[in-house]
């Protein structure tokens, strides 16, 4: 028996939430659409969206579960919220980067911060970055993080130069 996740993400989309998710699910490894919830007639008066419109898809990144909601225009994705990849290597940090960014805001990237083409932020991080950036040594993480301010995607070797000095 499957235990359910205590909280879970809702991404809320006007119109996209379907095609969201399915790019989503192919771009990270164990992930799927769990189920897919229509709009009925009930409640067309509040929501008017049309029977049959998709209005919740469940789906799963990484065995981590999110709800993507067609909601309607009203709410929009902004930078107070993103979701953050940790990745161990620069292969894996190059295809999210690659992957999420495809069709995305350009002007949104900076220290490892993307904007899909959706308009949801996502950080791809090394995990390497937050035990440099915790250094006990403040003249080592304000290296890293000078280093970090200058760039877009994060480069490993870059933080690892700056690290050492």
């Amino acid at each position: 028996m499957q235990k359910t996740q205590k909280i879970t993400p809702c991404l809320w989309f006007d119109t996209q939430a379907e095609e969201a998710a399915k790019f989503y699910t192919s771009v990270f490894d164990n992930s799927r659409i769990v189920n897919t919830v229509r709009y009925g007639e009930a409640g067309y008066e509040i929501h008017k969206r049309p029977p049959g419109m998709v209005m919740t898809v469940e789906f799963e990144l990484s065995g981590q579960t999110f709800t993507a909601l067609n909601g309607g225009p009203m709410f929009k994705f902004n930078e107070a919220v993103s979701l953050q990849i940790m990745c161990d290597t620069q292969r894996e940090v190059d295809y999210y980067w690659e992957k999420l960014s495809q069709g995305g805001d350009k002007n949104a990237q900076q220290c490892g911060w993307l904007k899909d083409r959706f308009g949801l932020s996502w950080q791809v991080v090394p995990t390497v970055l937050p035990k440099m950036l915790a250094d006990p040594d403040p003249e080592t993480s304000e290296r890293v993080m000078t280093a970090v301010l200058k760039m877009k995607k994060l480069d490993i070797d870059a933080l690892k130069r700056a690290y050492a000095g």
